[in-house]
């Protein structure tokens, strides 16, 4: 399994971790030298769809049209061309996310911005195919920082979401998309072990 990245264009495209683990910090100053963004939202707005949309819609900036549920989520993320930057990439921070731990969606959740950050990065339809659209792929991961929580407390849950995958390395719980319509351009991993196989 890959060790998560913001500047590259592969997954895991969701990282679970806690909000004093440097990663994250080292991670957005390399896409910043890129020309890179990173968007926050708060964890706090998110714990209702309609909250959530609706943080979304103001903070990055969705156009007028955005339809304000799940479906529409992933349009918006993978078509978006606002967030400006001297390129596309993007890292979308969000922080106190402690609270979706206990997100009747929180696996939906998951599973939608994984299918975002794989139609951003690799532009592929569902056959494995480039998209018909003019855009070229850009990065776009997800990091959700953690005040009291332990990543691992996510794992059921994220799991939970359609064909999402989830591993645990160096404290940090990691999620992508498993299933062989998600395979083409994209890692070709199988199923994450989880839970992990005991011995």
């Amino acid at each position: 399994m890959n060790s998560p990245t913001l500047t590259e264009r592969r997954s895991p495209w969701v990282v679970f971790t806690t909000a004093d683990d440097p990663w994250p910090t080292a991670a957005a100053a390399a896409l910043r030298a890129r020309g890179g963004r990173v968007l926050r939202l708060d964890g706090r707005d998110l714990l209702r769809p309609a909250s959530l949309f609706d943080a979304f819609a103001r903070e990055l900036g969705f156009p007028g049209y955005f339809g304000r549920n799940w479906d529409a989520l992933v349009d918006c993320l993978h078509d978006w061309h606002g967030h400006g930057g001297a390129t596309r990439d993007v890292a979308i921070v969000v922080d106190h996310a402690d609270g979706l731990l206990g997100a009747e969606f929180l696996g939906l959740f998951v599973s939608v911005l994984c299918q975002a950050a794989w139609n951003s990065n690799l532009q592929l339809d569902a056959d494995g195919e480039p998209h018909g659209e003019p855009w070229t792929p850009f990065t776009q991961h997800f990091v959700l920082l953690l005040d009291h929580t332990a990543p691992a407390a996510f794992a059921d849950g994220a799991a939970a979401g359609a064909d999402v995958g989830v591993a645990l390395t160096d404290g940090r719980l990691t999620a992508t998309l498993t299933g062989t319509q998600w395979w083409p351009g994209a890692d070709p991993v199988e199923a994450f072990p989880w839970p992990p196989p005991e011995g």
